[in-house]
């Protein structure tokens, strides 16, 4: 395509940022979507010095009806031919194992799932029609091998993974693309505050890239790194008790108490 437009949610800090800054060249519309102003405003500048043009919008995704109605407004009167539904948040069981507390848990389920989901919907019918786009969801490995530390933030992964599961055939059957991307960890804004194991960490640049060429290419799914992916399905092949002995021993109650406000600050996380 010789003229591009290039939705991103998430869109301040971590991978969100990253793929605004790959993407920023002459020709290239974006439309930056994260709750942090003056973050928001500082990528953009970025993007701009590359050539793009950019709009920015503070919003939180958790506003998913404004955020819907925005998004369609928007596509109405300048097609978006992308959209890389980014935004998340994550925490973490305590110390001891105690219970996520509610108002995190709700964070994540509505931040990582149904701001994906308010993302996507309103450019699904737009996109069919036009026999063209593509959608970009971006869960996690945490969804095809929930972490014991994280059980709120792996479901919402997995339901993400389930979701452009089912999408996928119905937009391919009009033209459209569906990419699942699956990271492992990623080196983000919110990386200070988990304290456990973080094998084969790669940088926000390092991911974007991969998941920009995969979507590009028009690939299905994009998992990483491959030593991960591959030990997650050797996982899957062996008694129960031995995989959750496992993730015991490496993933137990590693991330700080936070503020549940803080943590909404569209960091792009993705483990």
């Amino acid at each position: 395509m010789n003229a591009r437009h290039i939705l991103i949610t998430g869109a301040s800090s971590g991978l969100g940022a990253a793929l605004a800054r790959h993407y920023a060249a002459p020709a290239i519309a974006l439309l930056l979507i994260a709750r942090d102003a003056a973050r928001l405003e500082r990528v953009a500048l970025e993007c701009r010095a590359r050539g793009a043009t950019v709009r920015v919008v503070p919003m939180d995704v958790r506003a998913s009806e404004a955020l819907a109605t925005l998004i369609a407004e928007i596509d109405a009167h300048t097609p978006i031919d992308t959209v890389i539904a980014n935004a998340g948040v994550e925490a973490s069981l305590g110390r001891e194992g105690q219970a996520e507390r509610l108002d995190e848990v709700l964070a994540q389920i509505r931040t990582n799932f149904e701001g994906a989901v308010a993302t996507v919907l309103p450019l699904i019918d737009p996109m069919r029609a036009r026999g063209t786009g593509r959608v970009v969801l971006v869960a996690s490995l945490a969804g095809r091998m929930p972490l014991p530390d994280q059980p709120t933030y792996s479901a919402t992964k997995a339901g993400l993974i389930a979701f452009g599961e089912a999408l996928r055939p119905v937009l391919g059957a009009a033209g459209v693309r569906l990419t699942l991307a699956c990271p492992g960890f990623i080196a983000t804004g919110m990386s200070r505050d988990y304290r456990g194991w973080r094998p084969l960490e790669w940088s926000a640049e390092r991911a974007a890239i991969a998941i920009a060429h995969a979507s590009d290419r028009g690939a299905r799914s994009i998992a990483f790194p491959w030593p991960l992916v591959a030990l997650i399905g050797l996982g899957r092949c062996v008694p129960a008790m031995v995989r959750d002995a496992v993730l015991q021993r490496f993933f137990t109650a590693n991330i700080r108490p936070v503020d549940a406000a803080a943590a909404l600050e569209d960091v792009s996380i993705a483990k």
